[in-house]
């Protein structure tokens, strides 16, 4: 009697299915073990190569001849002060950039009388930045012994000049040196005024800071201190009105005198 097999005989009788998945769970619990042993070695490595970085960076900041200052530059004056401003400065040349100390250099700097403003700064990889700033005259004073300086907005008296610059007040002090006070209260006296009344102004004298006088014309008005300066020229102003005054006092402007 013969045997016969189906078209699907072969597939039932054939070999047993492979068993499909994740791995075992040994598996699993040794290729966790093993990452955790290599990590503390993997954050070593890592460690050590950002110190290294570290430190080259240091050392090319700090130490190395790369980035050393080579030269300097100076900016907010004329050309021909930069000479002496070079000379103040003293930068050490050849000295890493980082290390250079810029302070010392401002302070250094900022000796010379005509300089208002002074800042120092790197420019890598190898420039030193003086930046400095001019005082500007708003006063000319002449002292009794007849010399001529220039003050800031300050009141600093800040160079002695043979005439006053162009466009720049000229007054007169009985005080030598004068205070900054002093100097401000003329500020104050010639700011309050109109552009007219300025351009009437013949002669400011300042006796000390609560003491300003000036003529006007052929009128002396004695202003007094920086207080006030609206109202005295308000009262002022309405007293230059009349004729034949030799002088009018507005230091109290509220109960002004006239002769």
């Amino acid at each position: 009697m013969r045997s016969r097999a189906g078209a699907g005989g072969g597939a039932r009788g054939g070999s047993a299915r492979r068993p499909l998945g994740l791995p075992s769970s040994r598996a699993r619990f040794a290729a966790r073990a093993a990452q955790v042993r290599r990590r503390p070695w993997l954050l070593a490595v890592l460690l050590a190569g950002a110190l290294s970085l570290l430190a080259g960076g240091v050392w090319l900041v700090e130490f190395s001849p790369a980035l050393v200052a080579h030269s300097v530059r100076v900016e907010g004056v004329p050309p021909g002060e930069v000479p002496n401003i070079m000379n103040l400065a003293a930068v050490p040349i050849g000295t890493p950039l980082a290390r250079v100390d810029t302070l010392a250099i401002a302070r250094r700097v900022i000796g010379t009388p005509s300089l208002a403003e002074v800042t120092v700064s790197r420019s890598w990889p190898s420039t030193v930045v003086i930046s400095a700033s001019r005082r500007v005259p708003v006063l000319a004073v002449k002292d009794p012994q007849g010399q001529v300086q220039v003050v800031d907005s300050q009141g600093v008296a800040y160079a002695t000049v043979s005439a006053p610059p162009k466009g720049v007040p000229l007054i007169n002090t009985v005080e030598n040196p004068s205070s900054k006070e002093s100097m401000r209260a003329a500020m104050v006296v010639l700011q309050a005024l109109s552009s007219v009344q300025r351009g009437r102004v013949t002669h400011v004298t300042v006796s000390g800071a609560n003491m300003v006088t000036l003529k006007l014309d052929a009128v002396t008005v004695v202003w007094g201190g920086a207080s006030e300066p609206e109202l005295k020229v308000k009262v002022m102003t309405a007293l230059l009105r009349q004729k034949g005054l030799g002088t009018i006092d507005v230091s109290a402007p509220r109960t002004p005198v006239i002769r």
